[in-house]
């Protein structure tokens, strides 16, 4: 999302919650019954930054962390020692029974973290890890196996969330989604961090900073990233969400720079010098400092691919996209270009991956892991049939209408219509996608023809979780809660009739529940982002049933 352009400071001004919230009771590391500190206050010693796994494969998970052995060894100044972190993986948490451990040289060359993959381990099963060095332990963490592929389970459980924003509000919903405490992943699915300077993009309308960014300057070298990445692991909150299960990642454009893409960024500059040198810097931060797997590996340096696909079981596979690697420079005119085939948001070997697995995946559900909006959000919808000549015609209109924004696939028409008509053209069943990015809540399907819907098929389902702090529709207007905001929801489903379900105003996280009758997704909202221990109430539910490719009310969140 791009931000606005930044005024003064002014004092905050917190609205009045519309919902009634519930605020924690308990650390959440008292909650989950591990080794962390209590929820308000993050991990000390040499392991400063907490621990995280991630990429949970059968037998076997990444491990993470990061040690600061002399005082002078702080992120992004290459200095310290080389050192061994040893490495302990339990099936609990006292440690008792230890299946797995080892060791890990790290130093300066790598700032100092640590990135292990812990193999010949049980599918399906929940593990304990801790790290140790100069006789300090670093805090435990929970993770745990995906099922064996021939494996049937029940259900999973993953929490999803996106957009985290230092300066504008606490992570809050870091902690309350930590609090759910029989997660199997929690998807992340971009900009979890931003490269702003201090006091730009902050909270509400006058972007005020609610906590400055650490360095004080947009990130743009190798250092710079760095540090960002290391002040957001010192969150108290985020670090019990990382202990707490783990995480699956993909990057959006904040990671890097606003709006990337394959060759520069809306928040780039000649004058912060070679864009490809900024994004090689931004990426090996990226790989030094997150749970995941780069190029299907632990190590750093042997790729930057990060489109991967993870299997639970017969259950469920996850494809797992990256839209800013590869994709084309966004058009700046929404009447031209959108719908050039040769323009592409994925990229074609891409592409040709995301649909090959779809039509060829073993798996009931198949869910996408997608950093930007793909259901069609346009003015006016109009049938195929009446839309491609009056394009050819007149030109006035491109042949899916006219998009309201353009850096997610509304932008890349031709790449999202390949994927639409591969999954009808191969009978692909049971397709969700799962987004983030547009700071606000939808449900939707996705038609092929959204003119002439809900007459004509859909091919699958789309879920957008809310941002866990960036600033969204009543934020940016600085207009009440479910006020202004209402007139633009009903004035998009008015013209886009496969959104089902639309909310503007909230910040929070959701949690996805997957059976094989049914995928649901429970959104949670928080309190005010300025309040660091506001609470969190349930707002709605989601779902879509086997083979119906269409979304519906649910009356509950699961479980709860």
């Amino acid at each position: 999302m791009t931000a606005n352009d930044r005024p003064s400071p002014r004092p905050i001004d917190r609205p009045i919650a519309r919902r009634r919230f519930l605020t924690g009771s308990a650390g959440t590391a008292a909650a989950l019954g591990l080794g962390l500190p209590a929820a308000g206050g993050a991990a000390t010693g040499p392991f400063r930054h907490g621990v995280a796994s991630g990429d949970p494969w059968p037998r076997s998970v990444l491990l993470w962390t990061r040690v600061t052995p002399t005082p002078s060894a702080v992120p992004g100044s290459g200095l310290g020692p080389d050192v061994s972190v040893q490495w302990q993986v339990a099936r609990d948490p006292g440690f008792a029974d230890v299946v797995r451990e080892g060791s890990f040289r790290t130093g300066a060359v790598r700032d100092h973290t640590v990135k292990v993959a812990a193999g010949r381990l049980e599918p399906g099963t929940t593990y304990y890890y801790r790290f140790r060095h100069a006789g300090s332990t670093s805090p435990t963490g929970r993770t745990r196996t995906a099922p064996a592929t021939d494996a049937s389970p029940a259900g999973l459980r993953f929490g999803v969330v996106s957009c985290a924003n230092w300066q504008a509000g606490y992570f809050s919903a870091y902690r309350h989604l930590a609090a759910h405490a029989d997660l199997d992943a929690v998807l992340h699915l971009g900009d979890y961090f931003y490269e702003y300077d201090v006091d730009e993009y902050g909270y509400g309308p006058a972007n005020t900073t609610i906590r400055p960014h650490d360095p004080a300057h947009e990130t743009v070298r190798l250092a710079d990233y760095r540090r960002r990445h290391a002040q957001y692991k010192s969150d108290a909150d985020l670090q019990a969400l990382h202990a707490a299960a783990p995480w699956i990642v993909t990057w959006d454009d904040h990671e890097s720079a606003n709006d990337a893409w394959s060759g520069g960024a809306e928040n780039h500059q000649p004058v912060e010098g070679d864009w490809f040198a900024r994004r090689a810097a931004a990426y090996r931060a990226y790989d030094e400092w997150m749970p995941v797997r780069m190029s299907g590996t632990a190590a750093l340096g042997d790729g930057e691919q990060l489109f991967r696909r993870l299997r639970f079981g017969t259950l469920a596979d996850l494809s797992m996209l990256d839209l800013r690697t590869y994709r084309s420079q966004q058009v700046g005119n929404a009447l031209a270009g959108i719908d050039d085939p040769a323009r592409s948001i994925t990229g074609d070997r891409q592409l040709r991956w995301l649909t090959d697995g779809l039509s060829s995946s073993t798996a009931q559900w198949k869910l996408v892991g997608n950093p930007v909006m793909i259901a069609p959000v346009v003015f006016p919808p109009l049938p195929a049939e009446v839309s491609r000549p009056l394009a050819d015609v007149t030109g006035l209109l491109p042949p899916d209408g006219v998009p309201y924004n353009l850096d997610q696939w509304d932008g890349y028409t031709a790449d999202r219509r390949r994927v639409f008509q591969h999954l009808a053209d191969h009978g692909v069943r049971d397709t969700v996608f799962l987004t983030g990015d547009i700071h606000s809540a939808w449900a939707c399907d996705l038609p092929v023809d959204a003119g002439t819907y809900p007459l004509s098929r859909s091919v699958g389902t789309e879920f957008v979780c809310t941002s866990v702090t960036s600033n969204n529709l009543d934020d940016i207007t600085g207009s009440p809660p479910r006020t202004t905001s209402l007139t633009v929801e009903a004035a998009i489903q008015a013209n886009n009739r496969h959104v089902r379900y639309l909310d503007f105003d909230s910040h929070g996280y959701s949690v996805l529940d997957v059976t094989p009758a049914r995928v649901q997704m429970d959104y949670y909202v928080i309190g005010d982002r300025a309040e660091q221990r506001t609470g969190s109430s349930w707002s709605t539910s989601w779902a879509t049933d086997a083979g119906s490719h269409r979304v519906r009310a649910a009356s509950a969140p699961v479980g709860r």
